[in-house]
């Protein structure tokens, strides 16, 4: 706590609230002044919100715990407030699964926790410490509570258990608020112990035969998840609740956790805890649960949400470097490295067939290179440059449209000639601009080409294709210097795959791509990322480095989407990659070109392609916001370069992966392919079909559920 500065304002009594605000802003900044930079506000209540709007910060945070205003006299203007504070927030997180639904829809980037705690703070209850002389005085079987009694809490639950067996003792440790403590009921088994130290919880609890959460269920409970369902399991004790929404769906499964409709039958689940009482065998589940809810996991997981928004306002770099790593967690049957699609495709697939499923990627956040996010003008951008959905397979799009609506979009690419934009890839118009070539048919095309090509045989790399294709002017006009600024090599050095995926057309058809399915994820990449691992099997570790980590997690089998030659530690040398930096801007005018991509093959234009957003988002703003894309030799590994010694040199680290057991290697990078989207999706698919019964052959049965492998 050393780190940690709590200042508390005391003012005089009478101030209006006006003039009370005013007094706590000015105390607020005479405190700032002697500090560093505000990095990041971060509000619990919406309340604050008026005395600190105007100190700057890199990230606004709004932990939203639990819904107010369903409270009891919340404060005057809150909702209000809240209206305010979500418009102002980078990121919204939610106490419970149940809050983030009520709130996912009022801001773009709002991200559940249900409760953690501390474990290793109440495990000590199971370790026969003293109980503490006010309680242990106190006879019979004891069933306890702890937290603050209010409106939540149902008092006539309690007086109807006190009533149903007087040989048990209720006891209860919390302060009293909003409600009359002489409303409370008054039975000689009840004990209102009142507030207790958070040091002293443990000691208490080691008392009890079992737990109790008698919450009323009303507008107050709506949306809690509340944190004593943990704590009572990590001090061994079984619960019994009401029918709490959050407390059934993330623990109801659970043995050790039961679940009341009524009085009679809350009675009667206390009578079975209490008979069981020397019965741990529920342990083990409940601490496997536990384990993947601690302290430390959650404090990573938000701080790599807020890096990402750090580094949007500031121009850092969204890597996050966690002083310690969360404790072990529980067993998986699968860790899955990177949560790109051909991570995220497997983590679904394999979580849907049963299969305990840890997701871990050095970024702070999933999607990988399709990561999109709002920029500080309020539209959507691709954080690392533009990603156009095409394919032609059926099976795909299906696929994917089980997390996406989809919004029509066929892409359209200019090119940059001398100042005039033309039509890419070469087709008539381009053609007809270019060199005023009256072209009126596709035959012409084919004519006006053929006098320009230069046959070459055989066909060995880039420049080969378009030279033997359009001639060696429109090479150098259009691929040359495109090429050499992509690649850093010259067109004559690239296997022919490269400008092949690149057609010429005689046609006057402009579209960059002609599959069959063209389109845009309706809210974007990393919305459909987030469904797509929205799996009760699927749990995320993000900002690490799997290498770090690897050890401390246990799984059965591991699946590796990274840089294969990465994987074994580069001991047959490093594989080479085109890597890619980004410069994003935000223009005070509404456009700036006419289609989302313009590309610059003038090899002494720096940059190779602008792109503008607006156009693939379908987001209407007075501003636009544009990313220049310049290629690089260091820095993420974005395209395997095709060459005949480097696909050879990862045969070699393929020879290696085959020999590596209970790993499977799938991806771009753990390939070495040059894939487009849609093909790594079909890639994973494929994958996941062979893996599933090669898993369960191999005696890895799913953790959790029945195996329902859909095919997908």
């Amino acid at each position: 706590m050393n780190q940690v500065r709590v200042i508390t304002p005391e003012l005089p009594r009478g101030l209006s609230a006006s003039e009370e605000e005013t007094a706590v802003r000015s105390l607020l900044d005479q405190q700032l002044a002697a500090l560093p930079p505000v990095a990041v506000r971060w509000y619990y209540t919406p309340m604050m919100l008026p005395f600190s709007a105007h100190v700057p910060a890199e990230c606004i945070v709004y932990d939203c715990m639990d819904e107010l205003s369903a409270f009891k006299n919340p404060p005057q203007g809150l909702l209000d407030r809240e209206r305010e504070l979500l418009a102002a927030a980078d990121v919204v997180f939610t106490g419970g699964s149940s809050l983030y639904e009520a709130k996912k829809d009022r801001h773009d980037n709002v991200h559940a926790f249900p409760s953690s705690i501390d474990v290793a703070h109440f495990e000590s209850a199971r370790k026969g410490v003293i109980e503490p002389s006010d309680q242990a005085d106190i006879a019979g079987p004891k069933l306890g509570f702890c937290g603050v009694v209010d409106e939540r809490m149902d008092i006539d639950l309690l007086a109807a258990l006190a009533d149903a067996r007087d040989d048990w003792s209720i006891v209860i440790i919390g302060p009293v608020v909003k409600i009359d403590p002489a409303s409370l009921p008054k039975r000689d088994n009840l004990h209102f112990l009142g507030a207790r130290d958070y040091a002293d919880l443990p000691a208490y609890m080691s008392g009890w035969s079992a737990a109790l959460m008698p919450f009323a269920l009303n507008e107050a409970t709506r949306f809690i998840s509340p944190t004593k369902t943990p704590e009572y399991l990590a001090a061994g004790l079984p619960v019994i609740s009401t029918r709490i929404v959050d407390v059934a769906r993330h623990y109801g499964a659970l043995e050790a956790v039961q679940i009341a409709d009524t009085a009679e039958q809350f009675v009667q689940a206390c009578e079975r805890a209490i008979a069981k009482h020397n019965d741990i065998s529920w342990r083990a589940a409940a601490d496997e649960q536990l384990a993947r809810g601690s302290w430390a996991s959650t404090a990573l997981s938000m701080a790599a949400l807020i890096a990402v928004e750090r580094a949007t306002h500031s121009n850092i770099e969204p890597i996050v470097s966690p002083t310690r790593w969360p404790a072990p967690q529980s067993h998986h049957d699968v860790m899955v490295v990177g949560a790109g699609f051909a991570g995220a495709v497997m983590a679904e697939r394999l979580a849907d067939a049963g299969f305990k499923v840890l997701v871990v990627d050095r970024r702070p956040h999933i999607a990988g290179n399709a990561y999109d996010r709002r920029d500080a003008a309020g539209l959507l951008i691709h954080q690392y440059g533009p990603h156009i959905f095409h394919t032609n397979s059926d099976d795909v799009f299906a696929y994917l449209s089980r997390f996406t609506a989809w919004r029509p979009y066929e892409h359209r690419v200019l090119a940059d000639v001398s100042g005039k934009l033309v039509p890419m890839p070469i087709n008539r118009t381009t053609l007809n601009i270019l060199y005023d070539a009256g072209l009126a048919s596709e035959d012409d095309v084919e004519a006006f080409l053929a006098d320009r090509a230069e046959p070459i045989t055989p066909i060995r790399s880039s420049a080969d294709v378009v030279i033997s294709r359009v001639g060696r002017e429109l090479y150098e006009t259009f691929f040359r210097g495109y090429t050499r600024k992509q690649w850093g090599l010259d067109p004559s050095e690239l296997d022919k795959s490269v400008t092949a995926r690149v057609p010429t057309r005689a046609s006057i058809d402009d579209r960059y791509f002609t599959d069959t399915h063209q389109a845009m994820p309706a809210e974007g990449y990393t919305r459909m990322f987030e469904k797509m691992l929205d799996h009760p099997n699927i749990e995320l570790l993000l900002g690490v480095d799997f290498s770090q980590v690897r050890s401390g997690y246990p799984h059965d089998h591991l699946v590796f989407t990274g840089p294969i030659d990465e994987y074994f530690g580069y001991r047959l040398g490093r594989l080479p990659y085109r890597s890619l930096h980004f410069r994003h801007e935000t223009l005070d005018r509404e456009w700036l070109q006419p289609v989302a991509v313009v590309n610059y093959p003038d090899e002494q234009v720096p940059f190779t392609r602008v792109t503008e957003y607006k156009h693939l988002t379908g987001d209407s703003s007075p501003v636009t916001s544009i990313t220049y894309e310049y290629p690089a030799s260091e820095g993420d590994p974005y395209y395997p370069i095709p060459r005949e010694e480097n696909q050879a040199l990862f045969k070699r680290y393929e020879a290696l992966a085959i020999a590596e057991e209970n790993v499977t290697f799938v991806g771009r990078l753990a390939t070495y392919r040059y894939y487009n989207m849609d093909q790594v999706v079909g890639q994973a698919l494929a994958t996941a079909r062979r893996l599933i019964p090669r898993l369960q052959v191999a005696g890895i049965e799913p953790s959790v559920g029945t195996a329902a492998a859909a095919a997908a």
